[in-house]
């Protein structure tokens, strides 16, 4: 009997004990639950009644000031996200812009040891979802996502949505670029043009001979005029399908204007999925850069040089090639070298007037949050809050590039309504107060750039020139209404009848993960020893039969059946 009745009173112990913890436990998870809905935004653009942290991993320039007393950790931003929504946001690592924040991101991922929150790319954020590694954000987006915000990713057509859905899950906050961060343009100094009596160019062949004239007549007076800048020690030849839009110092307008598009999935002329780079069109392009540089046409320097953006501030270029927002960065240093620099940005046609451009992906950018951390919806409310009060901010203490967790969002139509409306009120057809409706709540910089244009923007108004403009009246309104009315005229004027191409795919396949990133080495490096003459032309088709060999024929393969 003692023997039997010693299991017994064990048993009877541990479910005691059993009770007792369960008991505790479901009054402590019932506990924290309650706690955690007590601290809880009422809304969309709602405050924390009780302080939340937030860990990010934060994306750092060196460079950059945030002026005396402020740092990565304490600025404008993080005080006013602290004083409007009761988020303390700190940093869990900090890493430098470029490679050295994806080799972080990477570290994290591979260690699974996530801060809070962090923005990525795309590649990264597939490998996350994939792992199951993220929290649902739909919840919090049904309910604190503002009406703006849901507008702008409703103008989407519901692809910005798909894009981050896994299972009826929303694993990440993506941006919502702009279309316009896709165009590729040439950005020229008219003034130099206008004093060599020189017509705007259209065609490749004729920038080539505008460069040409610039280097003779050596326009800069530095005695070593370079004609065309190109892309610096890390940069990129054109865009490709995962970094797709914002490429600045690259050639893109000039391939697409010999309809080569390398570094995206295209159709082949019999209507084929295939890798644009192994096209004989791309061969065709990189012979005609060949061809510049060998003329002294093209900074001798690509590829090498530590900062391209400098031949733009030092007056010693004439031609780069990037995007619409010059001139928010570099211009207006360019500008207080020679307030008179008269850049204008175009678009190079193919041989029938028709200009060709690549166009990117939906999303560029995703802010993901670690599974687990119990407010996912800080995301939601941090750039919400950035949605509506962008504007307000004094980007003079530090880019709007830190704000935490940042991603833009705009409607798709944003610049093309905002152009649209600046010139209605410079016209006189409306007033500022005519913007100042719901139906244009949405377009966040609005009423805003249509209040101050006609502050910057002198008559006649249909002339972009910069002797035109007066910077001086409001230097900060300036270099972003130059940008939208001078960066975007080439393709939101009408002039130009544009094809717009898009990559078959913007996403990585399985075969990608081990074998692209030697493929894409070997692309880099044979393509621009192709440019500066290291390698004959012929070199190209060399390189097509490594890159099928080496897995391009595999992932071709893959490509066509993710797409089909």
């Amino acid at each position: 009997m003692k023997k039997s009745r010693i299991p017994i009173l064990l048993l009877m112990s541990a479910a005691l004990l059993f009770a007792a913890c369960s008991k505790s436990g479901d009054g402590g998870s019932k506990g924290a639950a309650e706690s955690k809905q007590a601290n809880m935004p009422e809304g969309p653009l709602g405050k924390y009644p009780e302080p939340v942290t937030l860990q990010i991993g934060m994306e750092v320039n060196s460079t950059e000031s945030f002026g005396p007393g402020n740092t990565f950790d304490d600025n404008i931003y993080t005080r006013f996200v602290k004083e409007n929504i009761n988020i303390d946001v700190t940093s869990a690592w900090q890493a430098q812009s470029g490679k050295d924040y994806e080799q972080k991101v990477n570290l994290s991922i591979a260690s699974n040891d996530l801060p809070d929150a962090m923005r990525v790319n795309e590649t990264a954020f597939r490998a996350m979802a994939k792992s199951k590694m993220l929290e649902d954000l739909l919840p919090s987006y049904n309910v604190y996502a503002s009406s703006n915000m849901k507008t702008a990713f409703d103008k989407t057509g519901g692809l910005a949505m798909d894009n981050v859905s896994y299972d009826g899950s929303m694993l990440a906050f993506p941006n919502i670029p702009v279309p316009d961060d896709s165009y590729s343009l040439v950005w020229i100094r008219k003034d130099w043009l206008d004093a060599l009596g020189l017509d705007v160019p259209k065609t490749p062949e004729e920038l080539k001979a505008v460069a040409r004239a610039f280097v003779e007549n050596d326009m800069s007076g530095t005695g070593d005029t370079i004609g065309m800048a190109g892309p610096q020690n890390g940069g990129k030849l054109y865009a490709n399908f995962m970094e797709s839009t914002n490429n600045t110092w690259g050639f893109d307008a000039i391939f697409s204007s010999k309809d080569a598009y390398p570094g995206f999935w295209v159709e082949d002329k019999s209507g084929n999925t295939v890798y644009g780079s192994i096209l004989p069109e791309t061969k065709t392009a990189l012979a005609f850069l060949a061809g510049m540089y060998a003329e002294g046409l093209i900074d001798p320097q690509i590829g090498i040089r530590k900062d391209s953006s400098q031949l733009m501030v030092s007056g010693q270029t004439g031609i780069i090639g990037s995007v619409w927002w010059m001139g928010y960065w570099p211009l207006p240093d360019a500008w207080a070298n020679n307030p008179e620099a008269n850049w204008q940005s175009y678009m190079l046609q193919d041989d029938k007037g028709i200009v060709n451009n690549h166009m990117g992906t939906v999303s560029t950018q995703y802010v993901v949050v670690r599974k687990g951390y119990e407010h996912p919806e800080t995301v939601v409310l941090l750039n919400d809050y950035l949605l509506k009060y962008e504007s307000t901010f004094d980007k003079e203490q530090a880019t709007i590039g830190n704000y935490p967790v940042r991603v833009p969002i705009a409607p798709f139509d944003e610049i093309k309504v905002t152009n649209d409306a600046m010139l209605q009120v410079l016209r006189g057809d409306k007033t500022p107060e005519d913007f100042d409706k719901p139906e244009y709540k949405p377009y966040k910089l609005l009423l805003d750039d249509v209040q101050k244009v006609a502050s910057v923007k002198k008559a006649p108004f249909d002339d972009l020139d910069m002797k035109y403009w007066d910077r001086a009246a409001d230097p900060n309104s300036h270099n972003r209404l130059y940008s939208l009315l001078v960066g975007t005229h080439p393709f939101n004027s009408g002039e130009n009848e544009i094809n717009r191409v898009y990559s078959k795919t913007y996403s990585m396949t399985k075969g990608m993960e081990t074998k692209w990133a030697n493929l894409k080495k070997m692309e880099d490096e044979v393509f621009l020893k192709i440019i500066t003459g290291a390698v004959d032309i012929d070199a190209f088709d060399q390189f097509v039969a490594d890159w099928k060999k080496q897995g391009g024929d595999d992932i071709t393969r893959e490509v066509i059946d993710l797409t089909n």
